[in-house]
């Protein structure tokens, strides 16, 4: 953060935030037009080509726009963005709609995956210290413009089949408390791409103990999943207590 300006800041926030709406390249003029930047077009232009200089912005071949890097996205993540904290009713809702298999871990680990997936929008993944994966929501991957590629999409659905490459990236959430996001290089060789790994690890008192998140692209609503994550690896915390 020390090497940017304020407005390099207000840029790099607005352009981030178009990104995420639209999943297409962000030029100087929509910021000027859809966001109150304060400066011309060709101000902001000049704080893009700087940006990208400094590797928080880049410039994909076929566009005149830019996206940022999975530096810009763990910045805006980690210093940025505010998160959208979920409502009673959702929370309520959430938990009414999995309560019926509460007394069984592995039902409930299902309904619960299934249920972030359809809460997010994205494919959810949960994993136990047994070496399950439970996965939910591989249809959502198909509404995502970056999964449009086949490539891209067969190399994260073959890494699924893998326990012990979702380990390597689950690793990571001992390292950093409470909610993890993991973005570019940090998912390693095997998961080189444009997705984006939010999850927590959740410990339950029958000593059953994984993960639980969800995965997308590199622009994911940061915004909006990272409370829903945080909320179902508490609820795994809460309802195990009568398993």
């Amino acid at each position: 953060m020390n090497d940017l300006t304020a407005r390099q800041i207000q840029i790099l926030k607005s352009l981030i935030e178009e990104y995420i709406n639209t999943a297409e390249p962000v030029g100087s003029e929509t910021l000027e037009k859809k966001h109150n930047l304060s400066a011309s077009p060709a101000t902001i232009r000049n704080e893009m080509v700087r940006l990208e200089e400094l590797g928080y912005l880049k410039k994909p071949h076929t566009s005149a726009g830019r996206i940022p890097t999975a530096v810009a996205m763990k910045f805006y993540v980690k210093q940025l963005m505010k998160e959208k904290e979920m409502s009673v009713a959702e929370e309520v809702a959430v938990k009414e709609g999995v309560w019926d298999y509460r007394e069984k871990a592995q039902q409930f680990l299902r309904a619960l995956t299934k249920s972030l997936a359809d809460k997010t929008g994205t494919l959810a993944v949960a994993t136990t210290d047994e070496g399950d994966i439970i996965a939910a929501g591989y249809a959502n991957l198909l509404k995502m413009p970056e999964f449009y590629d086949i490539d891209i999409t067969m190399n994260l659905l073959s890494a699924l089949d893998e326990f012990d490459t979702l380990q390597s990236v689950f690793i990571h959430a001992q390292e950093e408390q409470d909610i993890c996001v993991l973005l570019g290089e940090e998912l390693g060789p095997r998961l080189s791409g444009p997705y984006g790994f939010v999850f927590t690890k959740y410990q339950t008192p029958m000593h059953l103990s994984g993960e639980i998140g969800i995965i997308g692209p590199t622009r994911l609503n940061y915004t909006a999943v990272i409370p829903v994550v945080r909320y179902f690896g508490n609820l795994i915390e809460e309802v195990a207590k009568g398993w």
